[in-house]
């Protein structure tokens, strides 16, 4: 029976012995076959990544170097797709430039022997604003206007001529009850007349023209008025103001070539999506170094930017930190998509984006890119043979770029420069679509925090930040700001319209308290009062950027870089 029991428990043995190899072996291969898994599949971050594009879930991963929250592809935090689209009351306030019947004719106004010529200064958005202010002071001073000369030899290079990139004719015409224009100055005993130059200070009012530019006109009859922008007052008898408008949204037409691209890009752009926004995005290294900021880039950044500082005599060393506290720095591609998706725009927007070189290139546009895939430029939405007629001049690609902005369902800058203050001023006169500046002084606080908040926080803030920075109707008081930028005087309102609808029953049982207090928010930010900036010429230190290659033929509008510096005030003083 002990032996019956032995030869059991050694055939058990037996058996477990013979069966430990086999059981190893399907250990080892499952071990083995779990390491190929692990090397093989995807990591947290890509399965999420994976998933996120299949399934389209409802939150992306925010963009390098915000980490604290995760940013809703819809994020229209509580406004609907109509206020995001549109200004609130905009249907009651229309343009009205047309001139009062004090306002005599051209006929009887017009003296003799009396011609102005002006040489404009800056890019194609400075050199609008001389046109302007130029038809309104040879109205001033009761002289015929000569066709303006524009800007040929500065930072840009463009060779091009007024009747180049606008509709002469038409400007001719659509002024002739106003001043009277001729294309180029008579000739005298077979000899075109000669000018004198002179400059007039900035600003300058009625009674400045009279006393500094009238006395010259009547002995030498010819006077030409150099580095015109800015030279006009913003304050000026209401139909001298009215005149402004007639000139700037009236006369002032793009040659046939150039509204035709423009059109072309415009009608491509609505092909993709019924809105769209227009993003001016200035983020050269020029205007980087014009303003003195810091963005993070290390010794590199200081280098360089410190470098191109140096060229511009008039420019202090100043700090950085100081500067982006006071809201004198523009917004970062980065930092402009997470306020617009703060402000309710989901990732499927489509974006236009008019800039020139950014600094760090595609690295620095990359977040931006993340936020808003439906990104196109005019060189995205035009084969190269279709802008070949433009690209080599720079005020031509940016005409094009006008357009397209001014067409725009929201338009949306990060500066305060030129371009972004005349269609903000064009676009309140003709219905005030949105226009949308960021209150950089106060986002300024906001964008360092961003790993420490909720989005739902950061979302919030910035709604109650940019307040009064939205291109609503009466944000600014009439008679502040600069008058291109708010042409006040020309803006009508539809009082009849506007009181029928406030008698009626309002649906929510809210008043109009917060667009009371947008107006209230953005009124100190609009001051006349901007300081005097040191006027001088430095046709050298221009030279050295053109060899530098800073200048590549196609950028937008830079003017902050002309023979005097014009917009190193506003480099200085971007939007509060």
């Amino acid at each position: 029976m002990a032996s019956q029991r032995r030869r059991h428990h050694h055939y058990h043995h037996h058996r477990f012995n013979n069966l430990v190899p086999v059981i190893s072996a399907i250990f080892a291969a499952l071990l083995i076959l779990f390491c190929l898994l692990s090397f093989f599949a995807p990591s947290p971050i890509d399965r999420d990544h994976l998933r996120h594009r299949i399934q389209h879930s409802e939150t992306v991963d925010a963009p390098t170097g915000v980490s604290g929250f995760r940013v809703p592809e819809q994020s229209r935090g509580g406004r609907s797709d109509r206020d995001i689209w549109s200004s609130r009351n905009a249907n009651f306030y229309h343009g009205c430039s047309e001139a009062s019947k004090k306002f005599a004719k051209v006929e009887d106004i017009t003296q003799p022997n009396r011609y102005l010529a002006i040489a404009t200064s800056g890019g194609l958005n400075q050199q609008r604003t001389g046109i302007t202010d130029a038809v309104v002071a040879a109205r001033i001073l009761n002289a015929t206007l000569v066709i303006p000369k524009l800007d040929q030899k500065s930072f840009w290079k463009d060779a091009s001529n007024f009747s180049e990139i606008f509709d002469a004719n038409w400007f001719i015409s659509t002024l002739s009850n106003d001043v009277k224009i001729i294309k180029q100055l008579p000739k005298k005993g077979g000899k075109t007349l000669t000018s004198s130059n002179m400059r007039v200070p900035r600003k300058c009012n009625e009674r400045c023209y009279q006393n500094r530019v009238l006395p010259v006109l009547l002995k030498r009859h010819v006077v030409q008025l150099s580095k015109f922008d800015y030279r006009l007052s913003n304050k000026l008898d209401t139909d001298l103001q009215k005149l402004r408008c007639r000139v700037n949204y009236h006369a002032l037409r793009f040659t046939d070539p150039i509204r035709e691209m423009g059109e072309t890009l415009v009608h491509r752009m609505r092909l993709k999506s019924k809105h769209y926004i227009a993003l001016h995005l200035r983020f050269e290294p020029d205007m980087l170094a014009f303003s003195g900021c810091y963005y993070g880039g290390g010794d590199k950044e200081r280098k360089e930017l410190g470098a191109m500082r140096k060229r511009w005599k008039t420019l202090h060393i100043s700090n950085p930190d100081k500067e982006r506290r006071h809201g004198k720095c523009p917004l970062t591609p980065q930092e402009v998509g997470l306020m617009l998706r703060a402000l309710g725009y989901g990732s499927d927007v489509h974006i236009y984006v008019a800039s020139g070189e950014v600094y760090g290139g595609e690295e620095t546009l990359a977040p931006l890119k993340a936020l808003f895939p439906n990104f196109y430029s005019k060189e995205t939405i035009a084969t190269k043979e279709e802008l070949k007629p433009f690209s080599t001049f720079s005020s031509r690609m940016a005409a094009l770029d006008f357009i397209v902005c001014d067409e725009s369902d929201v338009f949306v800058t990060n500066n305060n420069g030129n371009m972004a203050r005349m269609l903000a001023g064009r676009r309140k006169y003709f219905g005030h679509k949105p226009t949308i500046r960021p209150n950089a002084k106060k986002l300024y606080h906001l964008f360092p925090n961003t790993t420490s908040m909720t989005w739902e926080a950061f979302a919030s803030k910035v709604r109650t930040y940019q307040r009064g920075f939205m291109g609503e109707p009466n944000e600014v008081r009439p008679g502040r700001g600069e008058f291109h930028e708010n042409p006040s005087t020309c803006i009508c309102k539809d009082s009849e319209a506007k009181t029928k609808k406030e008698s009626l029953p309002r649906k929510y049982g809210k008043d109009d308290s917060a667009s009371r207090k947008e107006v209230i928010a953005s009124d100190d930010q609009n001051d006349d009062d901007e300081p005097e900036w040191p006027d001088p010429d430095d046709e050298e230190d221009q030279k050295g950027l053109q060899e530098r290659g800073i200048y590549n033929g196609t950028n937008l509008d830079y003017d902050g870089i002309t023979s005097e510096e014009p917009e190193l005030e506003e480099m200085l003083m971007l939007s509060d």
